[in-house]
């Protein structure tokens, strides 16, 4: 038996309302560019629109213009989607509270999770949603997942129960020592100050 390997998020399909509502709350509020629509293949009555959340992934909706728009809080049983993030810059970020504010749109303020920080709303349909800014950069060719599963080793190692930004800082140097080499005799840190 082998797995199906995969190599990255290709989409994520949401049963939506009506057209505009879609356009408005994906291109409207968060950004995303409308880049095309064509009717669902499995079902003609409804379209099928696209948008770009940044990173040339898609988001997709499937629209009804009998269906209306209804803001009830989508279903936590099992199997549901319990929210969709969103990687937002800092500069961004710095900026959501109150332009979700400005709009009227109730959140959940700003929530520390120690390698990041979240603040949380619905769409007009229900769904939860997450604006996500990490509090790192990784290392040039690594990647964020590569940092975290780094720190988790160290964190786990420490006895923490959750990743702190000391982890992060130990995790990114950690990759780094294993991707460059060097010509001093050690790379333990040193004090060249002492006099």
């Amino acid at each position: 038996m082998r797995k199906l390997q995969v190599q990255g998020m290709h989409h994520v399909t949401l049963v939506g309302a009506d057209r505009e509502t879609s356009i408005g709350f994906w291109e409207g509020v968060l950004g995303m560019p409308f880049v095309f629509e064509q009717p669902n293949l499995d079902n003609p009555g409804e379209s099928h629109l696209y948008f770009d959340p940044g990173d040339g992934r898609l988001i997709t909706v499937f629209t009804d213009e009998s269906r209306r728009p209804d803001a009830t809080p989508t279903p936590r049983d099992i199997g549901n989607v319990h929210h969709v993030a969103f990687s937002v810059s800092r500069a961004v970020f710095d900026q959501a509270v109150a332009r979700l504010d400005e709009r009227g749109i109730r959140h959940s303020g700003v929530k520390d999770r120690g390698f990041m920080d979240s603040i949380y709303f619905r769409d007009p349909l229900g769904l939860l949603i997450e604006l996500a800014c990490y509090r790192f950069e990784p290392p040039q060719g690594a990647s964020h997942a590569e940092v975290l599963l780094e720190a988790h080793r160290i964190r786990v190692r420490d006895g923490s129960d959750h990743i702190r930004p000391v982890h992060l800082a130990d995790a990114i140097e950690a990759i780094m020592r294993r991707r460059q080499g060097t010509l001093s005799q050690t790379r333990e840190a040193s004090d060249p100050y002492r006099g």
